[in-house]
């Protein structure tokens, strides 16, 4: 009788494409949504915050009460790399751990039924991996590790210093998935600007942006995660002037207060956050992310009120706010000033409802304007509703784009059309198709 997996993959989208390295590795077993008939259950994990931490456990505790005797519980990734000692000793729901290091070893691992965590950073290498979600799209991680000392973030500490893939490795990936149809491509890391700097290369993004462009069935690309220091006017200017790669600008700046920049440890100042902000703004069509953390120890109200004075006034496409999370092995542990938690969370409200017009007036500019989007599949609506996404949004963050009506008869998933935006109903767009793109 053939095998059953159940994977769940919590966390980032770095995260994702370790899960569907996994997945290739396990291609004898069949994926079951049913977790109480799987043979073998894989929790994924993230221990970046508190929140995720809390997840994961959650997870893995939900998947011992549903499954069958016999059965193999596998946890996997940042939390059991950051706590292994810990988790290894308390939860005996859990009957095999590995962590960051072996995702090409988790058919060895299951068959050996052996915990297992390696010394050594594991970059993807020629894996064939099981791309989920998504038929014309995937991510492509660049690099492991990271060498910034953000003084809120425990991630160095238990995934390392920045280790890049070679430009050889990415192609040969990129090669296989577009002959398997894929054409639109999220580039990822911890730090992506900072692809290649561990090997001498200070511009290593945009050599990778020559290459991708050297591949004609690539039709569409984003970097995700650019940082302030790392993240030079040639680099951006690179970008403006690709065909391939979307005026698409991820950079989580974290705060804007030149005080609390110093405290967190960026590295940039503010002067040149708002020049690099500027200019990404100032391309065309360009899209711009950003991402800020509240309540670190020592902000103070007017810092804040900083922040959101900023955010008010530059035109960002999408925010993403996180609570300040206490994590120990951080610089911000061990600081005075800690902000309350009631504090924090009307901070936040006080922010959301800035981000939630400036989102607002982000898609209303859209309205009345013709674009290419791709099909994803029904709506999170209503299945009278195919669900889209504008070609240059990444995928699921950004927003879903209704298709209420189409002058083309069949539509189909992963295809590009020419779309003409309606209107916007509470924060989805509206619009026709008219023809394909």
């Amino acid at each position: 009788m053939e095998k059953k997996l159940h994977l769940v993959s919590l966390g980032c989208n770095k995260n994702l494409v370790d899960s569907e390295v996994m997945l290739g590795r396990l291609k004898e077993y069949k994926l079951t949504d049913d977790a109480s008939s799987a043979d073998v259950l894989i929790v994924n994990t993230c221990g970046f915050i508190e929140a995720a931490k809390e997840e994961s456990l959650d997870t893995i505790f939900s998947l011992h009460a549903q499954r069958k005797e016999d059965s193999l519980l596998v946890v996997s990734g940042c939390l059991t790399q950051r706590y292994k000692e810990e988790l290894q000793k308390e939860l005996k729901e859990v009957d095999l751990f590995t962590g960051v290091g072996d995702y090409d070893k988790i058919d060895e691992i299951i068959r050996k039924k052996s915990n297992t965590f390696s010394n050594s950073t594991y970059l993807i290498d020629d894996e064939q991996r099981v791309i989920t979600g998504s038929n014309y799209h995937t991510y492509i991680k660049l690099s492991e590790g990271c060498n910034q000392t953000c003084s809120f973030c425990a991630i160095p500490g238990f995934k390392g210093k920045l280790h890049s893939r070679s430009l050889e490795s990415i192609k040969k990936e990129l090669i296989r998935l577009t002959s398997q149809g894929f054409y639109d491509f999220s580039f990822i890391s911890q730090d992506s600007s900072s692809y290649l700097r561990d090997l001498g290369n200070k511009e290593g993004l945009i050599e990778l942006m020559d290459m991708v462009e050297s591949i004609k069935s690539i039709k569409s690309a984003r970097i995700l995660y650019l940082y302030p220091t790392t993240t030079s006017n040639a680099l951006i200017q690179r970008i403006i002037d690709s065909p391939i790669f979307h005026n698409y600008f991820d950079m989580p700046i974290q705060h804007i207060n030149q005080d609390m920049l110093l405290r967190m440890k960026r590295g940039a100042n503010k002067e040149r956050i708002i020049e690099l902000l500027s200019m990404m703004r100032g391309a065309k069509d360009s899209f711009l992310r950003s991402g800020f953390i509240v309540g670190h120890p020592q902000e103070s109200e007017e810092e804040f009120d900083e922040l959101c004075k900023f955010v008010k006034e530059f035109d960002f496409d999408r925010i993403s706010i996180f609570a300040y999370s206490d994590e120990e092995d951080t610089m911000a542990y061990e600081m005075d000033g800690k902000i309350s938690d009631k504090t924090i969370k009307e901070r936040i409200k006080k922010l959301n409802t800035i981000v939630e017009k400036k989102m607002q007036k982000s898609l209303e500019k859209e309205i009345g304007t013709e674009i290419t989007v791709v099909i994803e599949g029904k709506s999170s609506e209503h299945e009278l509703f195919w669900g889209a996404k504008k070609l240059s949004w990444d995928r699921e963050i950004d927003g879903e784009i209704l298709i209420n009506e189409s002058l083309i008869e069949e539509l189909k998933v992963g295809k590009c059309y020419r779309a003409k935006v309606t209107e916007l109903a509470g924060d989805k767009l509206l619009a026709t198709v008219n023809k394909t793109a």
